[in-house]
């Protein structure tokens, strides 16, 4: 995501940037957190494995049809404008292609593994493709919920697999990154509030003004913590790791408290990263759970 990252000279590099990997790698990391959470055959290597492949090429393919759909904001966007598909480095039919390609492979992959499963994965890619960046991010700043519920489904996908049904677990851990999500997206629209301006995307900033996106931020910040907590309860943590997680979620919600009342640029900046560690420190806490 990074507008500064030097340009990608080979073919498969300049596809492998388009599946941002370190957004594509936090979401596999969820998918497989919620596997190791259901306790079932933890160290089935044939069905980890598969999982891992089938998720990633599902992410992978619909954030390459993310970026086909969105080329032409991207290039208004300084933050985006070194990608690949802004600069016309690779075609349009080659970015389509490839993302459909990958995204069929995906999913089809996880339909045979397990249907249930394969469903959980189809609907995050569609939620994410179709809902979320061909329908409604450019109508509406809502849209972020239903990019939301995309992220959410990994976790969701992975604890399906494991357990083989949906369940009020695997519910609440996709409700803690639902919840998450906002913390995440809209310190970002904040920062690049003008970028966004400039492509004509809405966000919340420019539709209900920082104050209200402040407070939204600290809110799902406050449900975020408390869903993965209660979520934690039910996998039966440890209450070492338990209070560990606590700990981190009360770093999340002190970040939430300040930027919606003592709102600085550095404190924005110190949410949108913490957030992500908070996150990838959760599905950790969860894996070795379970080890």
């Amino acid at each position: 995501m990074s507008t500064r990252d030097s340009v990608p000279t080979s073919k498969f590099a300049m596809f492998w940037s388009l599946t941002k990997p370190s957004q594509s790698g936090l979401l596999l990391a969820t998918g497989l957190a919620g596997y190791m959470s259901a306790r079932g055959p933890v160290f089935n290597l044939s069905a980890i494995l598969q999982l891992s492949i089938s998720l990633f090429l599902a992410i992978a393919g619909s954030t390459i049809l993310n970026m086909w759909w969105d080329r032409d904001i991207d290039a208004k966007m300084g933050r985006t404008q070194k990608r690949v598909t802004s600069k016309g480095l690779v075609s349009d039919k080659e970015v389509l292609q490839v993302g459909s390609l990958i995204s069929v492979i995906g999913i089809g992959w996880a339909i045979a593994l397990d249907p249930l499963y394969g469903l959980v994965v189809f609907a995050g890619w569609f939620f994410d493709v179709v809902v979320y960046s061909m329908w409604l991010k450019r109508r509406t700043c809502w849209s972020i919920v239903w990019g939301g519920i995309s992220g959410a489904m990994p976790i969701l996908a992975g604890r399906v697999l494991g357990l083989g049904a949906v369940d009020w677990i695997g519910l609440m851990l996709a409700l803690g990154i639902l919840l998450w999500i906002p913390t995440h997206t809209l310190t970002f629209s904040m920062k690049f509030q003008k970028d966004y301006a400039d492509a004509g995307v809405p966000t919340f900033p420019s539709t209900y003004g920082l104050a209200a996106t402040r407070a939204t931020i600290g809110i799902s910040s406050v449900l975020a913590a408390a869903a993965m907590v209660a979520a934690g309860v039910g996998i039966g943590m440890d209450w070492g790791f338990l209070r560990l997680l606590g700990v981190l979620s009360a770093g999340l919600l002190m970040l939430a408290i300040a930027i919606t009342f003592k709102p600085t640029e550095r404190v924005n900046f110190g949410l949108f990263k913490y957030a992500s560690v908070y996150m990838l420190a959760a599905m950790i806490l969860v894996v070795l759970e379970v080890i």
